[in-house]
């Protein structure tokens, strides 16, 4: 199987709906050996904030000297991001190869794995024949029923911010998705929640209280914000002084306090991760399209931020870099989002929209965008293309103005090859 067959097939797999449930992806794993009962686990769940998480932990492993696995989705420009170690991902040949190895055992299972679940399997394998020391494990939707919830009592349970979506899949409710989420939580495990959000704290308190898990929550109120440009942030965290982060974003100063809170249980556990481990892991982060800056002349940032909460993150963010600025947004959405809120957070700091179709068929035309965003009283030209919007945007701004996409993941990968940014 050549990699571009390992893709065809994957992509093939019959998604009928998210199908969630465990059932499947046991039967597949069981088949394979269980993989997943030779590797050590940090599972992370949340509505925003689980890949800048994942990733910051990871580095900081990584620096510790420890062998890591990160799974994390969707990709941003290739496939193979979605799994990798040691911050590399997974080669094509060895895709290729790992697809071939694992078709014949899916395709013998009377209720097929869905994509997510053959990519899920796929991964774990992947990380124990390489004997990975720990993996840093994303969940895609939800917790209790995600296929990633398979693993036994992970070394960390984290749970970062959230807010409302998937909502059709998790519940009508705040209370209902927290629910959800709470599923990886563990007999025993020690969970960190973001926390501060009146509805779902209780669910995870209860959850841990009947599971017999310690819970453990930043204090944001410790977190002192130092220096910050286009280039990074620096910042102090109780007994943490001058850590540096090259992720613009204000709100990855929480997602930090975060990571200390879960390398705090870690080294309890006997990880050994210094105190420079730290340090050079966070100064050292790369996390593509959480506000990435991708030019200067004029400034051009990309956000995956896709729901409400993300896009008032994304919104403080530009506020707090550019105050009193108007911004030109590009701007693409998926048409079962909460379009409304997305757009009432950044018509007010905008001066112009380009609007395009990213690259999925959930997308909203950009026509209708256009005119959803006309309706709400700011300017919006529908685009051709997810470039010609780019390219419009940035000769809006000519040299000293600041451009920003955002609104779906799934245009970030093409925002940022118009400005040749690729991953490895």
């Amino acid at each position: 199987m050549t990699y571009n067959e390992a893709l065809t097939y994957i992509h093939s797999i019959c998604w009928k709906g998210s199908r969630l449930g465990l059932d499947r992806t046991r039967e597949l794993l069981a088949k394979l050996g269980n993989p997943e009962k030779q590797l050590k686990f940090i599972h992370i769940a949340g509505t925003n904030g689980k890949g800048s998480t994942a990733a910051m932990l990871s580095s900081i492993l990584e620096e510790a000297g420890y062998h890591v696995g990160l799974y994390t989705s969707p990709f941003i420009n290739r496939f193979n991001e979605r799994m990798q170690i040691d911050h590399q991902n997974i080669p094509d040949e060895e895709l290729a190869e790992l697809t071939d190895y694992i078709r014949p055992f899916a395709d013998s299972m009377a209720d097929s794995p869905t994509e997510f679940e053959l990519i899920t399997a796929l991964a774990l394998v992947y990380f124990a024949r390489h004997q990975c020391d720990i993996v840093v494990l994303e969940v895609g939707m939800g917790g209790a029923l995600d296929s990633t919830n398979i693993i036994d009592t992970p070394e960390a349970a984290v749970i970062m911010a959230m807010g409302m979506d998937h909502v059709k899949e998790l519940g009508p409710t705040m209370a209902d998705i927290a629910s959800a989420k709470a599923g990886i939580i563990k007999e025993g495990g020690d969970v960190v929640i973001y926390g501060g959000n009146a509805e779902a704290d209780p669910v995870f308190e209860a959850v841990c209280k009947e599971r017999h898990a310690r819970l453990h929550q930043p204090d944001f109120s410790a977190i002192v914000p130092g220096p910050f440009s286009l280039d990074g942030q620096c910042f102090s965290y109780g007994s943490w002084k001058d850590l540096t982060i090259p992720l613009v974003g204000a709100y990855q100063l929480n997602n930090a306090a975060v990571v200390l809170e879960t390398v705090a249980v870690l080294r309890g556990k006997g990880w050994a991760i210094s105190d420079e481990a730290v340090k050079r892991g966070l100064a050292a982060t790369r996390w593509p399209a959480r506000f990435e800056v991708l030019r200067r002349d004029p400034v051009f940032i990309v956000d995956g931020g896709h729901n409400p909460h993300g896009i008032r993150a994304t919104a403080e963010s530009l506020k707090r870099l550019f105050p009193g600025k108007k911004f030109t947004f590009v701007t693409g959405v998926m048409a079962d989002k909460d379009v409304e809120s997305i757009l009432g957070l950044i018509v007010p700091l905008a001066d112009q929209f380009f609007t395009v179709r990213p690259d999925n068929p959930r997308a909203m035309s950009a026509q209708e965008l256009a005119e959803r965003i006309q309706a709400m009283g700011a300017k919006a030209t529908p685009c051709d293309s997810v470039e010609q919007g780019v390219e419009r945007a940035v000769e809006a701004e000519g040299k000293d103005g600041v451009a920003c996409a955002l609104g779906s993941l799934y245009m970030s990968g093409e925002v940022r090859a118009c400005f040749g940014k690729t991953t490895n």
